[in-house]
């Protein structure tokens, strides 16, 4: 849960998957009669955020966790997705899956370019098993997957969206020479667009001074851009919130032009622990106020900001969605196979 995040001792090493050993892979060519465009999508997602659990995946494309460990487990089959599960010392973690070259092939193939310009290295894919950082990249899809799951509706019924939702790999390729952000996202509500930057804190050896030096980046990338565009920083506890707007507050102020760079944060502590908590909640705080009531629903964030950029185009101009190398949207999956033919 949201409310809850892990910590990365739980899930650090990986568990040996004893299950007998698949098939051979199915060629490219066969797959063809096989893959739906969710699984398509899939393979997609996978590409873009580099690891997905099972309850992740069911929740942004199938029916139930049970129906999408069942299809997953079938497209592992097929030799387009990677599995491990990681050791944790109380319960069990949910199977992870990735990308395999199998399904990089496919990718390839679609965007009509060779599986090395698609930048996919099966190694590196399989990396993230064995990496420190796992746990946080899996918060951050946590983070998003909620906010996608359980997206408020208005006063005329319509659902929020998550328009779009870019990892820190792409991040980095667009914006690393000046700023590194965890995540970049497009929400709508209502008449409300807001993009932002997330910042996504496990609270575990980052010190709040090195997370407040981060602010420096943004600044210069507003600079540079033109483009203001707010910064939301996610931590586990009220108590690890309030050390961190301390060390933000001070490196805030000494920015040349503090307005350039909105900054509002958010403690999962302050979610009720139950499976339908968002990040869209009460619970966001700007950082110009240290005042609770002032807490605001992450739509509401928009009007405290007058001169953040306003996103008046398409977030998908330049190229159709969905796009390997160019904007990724977070288009919904497609709609359902029939069950009697693809589960």
């Amino acid at each position: 849960m949201i409310s809850r995040p892990d910590q990365q001792a739980d899930t650090r090493r990986p568990r040996p998957d004893v299950r007998p050993a698949r098939a051979r892979p199915l060629d490219i060519t066969a797959l063809v009669a096989r893959l739906t465009e969710r699984d398509r999508w899939v393979l997609r997602m996978l590409h873009e955020h580099r690891v997905l659990t099972t309850n992740q995946l069911a929740a942004l494309a199938f029916p139930t966790p049970a129906i999408a460990l069942r299809r997953l487990t079938l497209l592992h089959r097929y030799g387009v997705l990677e599995r491990f599960r990681p050791l944790r010392t109380r319960g069990s973690a949910p199977v992870h899956w990735v990308l395999a070259p199998g399904g990089a092939a496919v990718l390839a193939a679609e965007a009509g370019i060779s599986v090395r310009e698609l930048g996919y290295n099966h190694a590196r894919a399989l990396a993230i098993a064995h990496s420190l950082h796992l746990t946080h990249t899996l918060g951050v899809a946590e983070w998003f997957t909620t906010l996608i799951a359980h997206a408020p509706r208005d006063q005329r019924g319509n659902q929020a969206q998550v328009q779009a939702w870019w990892s820190q790999t792409r991040c980095q390729r667009l914006w690393g020479d000046l700023a590194r952000p965890d995540a970049f996202g497009r929400y709508t509500y209502a008449e409300t667009t807001l993009d932002f930057f997330l910042e996504y804190d496990l609270a575990t050896t980052t010190a709040p001074a090195r997370v407040a030096a981060k602010l420096h980046g943004f600044a210069e990338l507003a600079r540079a851009t033109g483009v203001i565009t707010p910064v939301l920083l996610w931590v586990p506890t009220t108590v690890r919130e309030a050390n961190t707007r301390a060390a933000l507050r001070r490196t805030w102020e000494r920015l040349p032009d503090p307005d350039a760079v909105p900054v509002a944060t958010a403690a999962a502590e302050l979610l009720a622990p139950r499976p339908e908590a968002s990040p869209a909640e009460h619970v966001w705080l700007p950082l110009d106020t240290d005042t609770n009531t002032n807490r605001k629903r992450l739509h509401e964030l928009p009007s405290l900001w007058p001169r953040r950029t306003s996103p008046t185009t398409s977030i998908d101009s330049e190229e159709p969605a969905p796009s390997l190398n160019g904007l990724v949207v977070l288009a919904p999956p497609p709609p359902q196979p029939p069950a009697s033919e693809h589960w």
